[in-house]
């Protein structure tokens, strides 16, 4: 009753409300309530979007200016780098400046061919061509849908006459990508032939591309390159490896209760050998003869030297003979003469051949044949990366028994497991393979127990209780000391007001004194509380007056 007394002290007007009636107490609350949400939603700032973002420094200028002519209403956000229209305007603002050519930041391409300006130098045109094409290029490269945004540097050297002295062309592509996006091999690859196929004479090892974050994306030329490759190789054949594993147990033994890895060597040496094979001993009926020379050289009545050594021989001279001169032939007979001397010929010859004297004579007969000889030339270069060996290895979890205890599996179950890991790797014996399979408890199994005051989850669920607590303690706090004292001062203030009933029986008049004595009792305690009050707040503002009243009362009451 004191508190409810002193709120209603307080706060008179609450008083003055408490003596309404309900329903115009209901309709005070509701407009209340009701302006309080008009209020919230008037001073609820606009719903802003962003219009352009990444913008540089003038193209935003520009659009400011723009906005600002076309009584826009525009936020720059607080990092500077989006300008924020209402939600309501967005599109149709985007339009407008599309019409005026903003933004110009973006990569143009053969547009800038457009505005051509008369007079301009060769070196003029070559830069605002190179320009246009990098535009168009790094266009296209945005179509790709992980890309956000690209730029692209073409270096084109100028043509030489001298072949020495020409540079084959070279570009670079920086992309930025979406958060949580990336290229694969196969687009990195596609990028790169659209780059070198718009550049003539540009090959795609002359392309790099690189990411938002400095990774080189192509695969670089020479002996990283070939490592990359390599390391890309053994991974992708031991992944496979271990996937097919598992795939395989999974199902067998449950998940979670098998692990597996693999090792492969590979051989990545290049062996090229060169061999040549000849054949001379071929079968007389089969060999091809290449060429074919015979020599003969007959002498008859040819007498063997004589004489002393070393000096002149001392055989008499021969004869002379004087050579017989035929008369010059015809013309027309000329031809005639010479087959018959022909015919003469031959016939003494023959003659003599087979006349031939037995005398003295010198024959010489050489012959040469040459054979072709067969000849194989084979080549022979060995795959760059075959597998030399491949080491698999496969752990085993226990089984749980009917009993839910943990015993090993048996030994034809793990038969089975080590011929199905063989048949799905590929075993090989002759190169090598190797395959362990071990049958072992893992140690998550055997987990021990966290205390109560060490587990994470109970801490979760120790402070969410602990947050419930403090918020029933609040509205508790907030009932007792505010709610309830208003709600029982409204309640008395009611009941004073409303018209006493005749009673005339004697509870009805005790009723009334009692209840009088009461209200008299809450307003001298209300009264005392009050005077209590403000000798504090006096004792607290200006204690030495409370001292100099104290002393005089003192000084008072001991005079006789």
């Amino acid at each position: 009753m004191s508190q409810a007394s002193a709120l209603l002290a307080r706060f008179p007007a609450a008083a003055k409300l408490g003596q309404l009636p309900k329903p115009v107490l209901i309709g005070i609350a509701s407009g209340i309530l009701a302006l309080i949400v008009v209020i919230a939603l008037w001073a609820r700032p606009a719903d802003y979007k962003v219009l352009f973002s990444n913008l540089e420094d003038r193209d935003g200028g520009a659009i400011v200016a723009a906005l600002s002519q076309m009584n826009v209403p525009y936020r720059i956000s607080n990092n500077g780098t989006a300008i924020l229209v209402p939600a309501d305007q967005v599109h149709a603002t985007r339009l407008q400046l599309a019409e005026q050519g903003l933004p110009q930041s973006g990569e143009v391409g053969f547009e800038l061919l457009d505005n051509t300006q008369f007079g301009a130098s060769q070196f003029t045109e070559q830069v605002t061509y190179q320009r246009a094409l990098e535009g168009e290029l790094a266009g296209s490269v945005e179509a790709v849908h992980s890309v956000k945004s690209a730029r692209v540097h073409l270096a084109i050297p100028r043509e030489s006459l001298f072949v020495r002295q020409r540079q084959d062309p070279t570009a670079s592509v920086l992309i930025t990508l979406y958060p949580g996006r990336t290229l694969s091999e196969a687009q990195v690859s596609a990028i790169t032939w659209l780059v070198s196929a718009s550049i003539p004479k540009l090959s795609p090892e002359k392309v790099s591309v690189v990411d938002q974050t400095g990774r080189l994306l192509t695969q670089p030329s020479g002996e990283a390159g070939l490592q990359n490759n390599r390391r890309s190789l053994i991974n992708d054949v031991e992944q496979r490896t271990v996937e097919r594993i598992m795939n395989l147990l999974t199902p067998l033994v449950g998940a979670g209760n098998v692990r597996a890895q693999a090792s492969a060597d590979f051989d990545f040496s290049v062996r090229e050998q060169t061999s040549e094979v000849y054949r001379p001993n071929q079968t007389p009926g089969e060999a091809a003869v290449r060429s074919k020379q015979l020599s003969s050289s007959d002498q008859y009545d040819v007498l063997p030297p004589a004489g002393v050594p070393g000096a002149l021989t001392n055989q008499p001279p021969v004869n002379a003979q004087a050579p017989i001169v035929e008369p010059p032939a015809a013309p027309d007979d000329a031809a005639a003469q010479n087959n018959e001397a022909d015919n003469a010929n031959n016939n003494q010859n023959g003659n003599a051949n087979n006349n031939a004297p037995e005398g003295p004579a010198s024959i010489q007969r050489d012959s040469t044949v040459n054979y072709e000889v067969d000849r194989t030339i084979s080549h022979v270069k060995g795959p760059a990366g075959s597998l030399r060996r491949l080491s698999v290895a496969v752990v085993l979890n226990h089984r749980l028994n009917q009993e839910g205890e943990y015993e090993p599996l048996p030994e034809a179950t793990l038969a089975n497991i080590e011929q199905i890991v063989r048949d799905a790797m590929g075993y090989s014996q002759q190169r090598g393979d190797t395959v362990t399979v071990i049958n072992s408890p893992f140690s998550e199994n055997q987990q021990p127990e966290i205390p109560v005051w060490k587990n994470p989850h109970y801490h979760d669920l120790a402070l969410e209780a602990l947050e419930y607590l403090l918020i029933a303690l609040a509205v508790f706090i907030v009932w007792r000391k505010v709610l309830r004292p208003l709600i029982q001062s409204l309640g008395q203030a009611r009941v004073a007001t409303e018209p006493a009933e005749p009673d005339s029986s004697a509870a009805g008049a005790l009723r009334r004194s009692t209840e009088a004595d009461e209200m008299r009792r809450a307003s001298d305690i209300s009264r005392y509380e009050e005077n209590l009050k403000s000798a504090r707040e006096l004792a607290e503002k200006d204690p030495r007056a409370v001292a100099m009243v104290l002393r005089a009362w003192m000084d008072k009451n001991g005079k006789p």
